[in-house]
């Protein structure tokens, strides 16, 4: 498996997954009569990030890890969105870029050093395949994850099924 393989079929599967979870999210809140922004706002417990900023971080990971990876300029993504809708178009955008990158761009990516910010002050450099396997993809995973979690404890009707991209 290519080193490409490895990286882009695994963002765009979340990616897109993580999309469809939030279209049913809308739809919840539609069919239920809920403020959007409540659960957008919503957190799995006080001292975590709320829905709106897990999804943000989902497509951070995703785009930011490419670009890492490849060496390619990093992308800056202000988060400013406050909507389903302007979430979905951040995350149709990341999909975007993450389909742009081709497999020769990641060839010997995975023995070379990829620097990245690590708190205000420091960075930590690491070898690709360790930056992805021990940073980039736990920690998309990670919001992914939280972000179906708080949307199935506020009662949207998603399972394994929705959060792997199957349904």
């Amino acid at each position: 498996m290519s080193f490409y393989d490895a990286v882009v079929p695994a963002y765009l599967q979340m990616l897109n997954s993580v999309t469809g979870l939030l279209t049913k999210a809308e739809a919840h809140c539609a069919a239920k009569k809920i403020d959007p922004s409540v659960l957008l706002g919503s957190r799995l417990f006080p001292d975590m990030l709320p829905l709106s900023r897990q999804i943000q971080l989902v497509g951070d990971f995703a785009a930011k890890g490419c670009a890492r990876l490849t060496h390619s300029e990093v992308p800056a993504t202000p988060d400013t969105e406050t909507s389903f809708a302007e979430l979905k178009q951040r995350l149709a955008k990341t999909i975007d870029y993450v389909k742009s990158f081709k497999p020769e761009q990641f060839e010997g990516a995975e023995t070379k050093d990829v620097t990245f910010p690590a708190g205000p002050d420091k960075s930590i450099t690491m070898k690709g395949q360790q930056f992805l396997s021990a940073f980039s993809l736990p920690n998309f995973y990670f919001h992914a994850t939280t972000a179906h979690g708080i949307l199935r404890h506020n009662g949207v009707e998603i399972g394994k099924r929705d959060f792997m991209g199957a349904n």
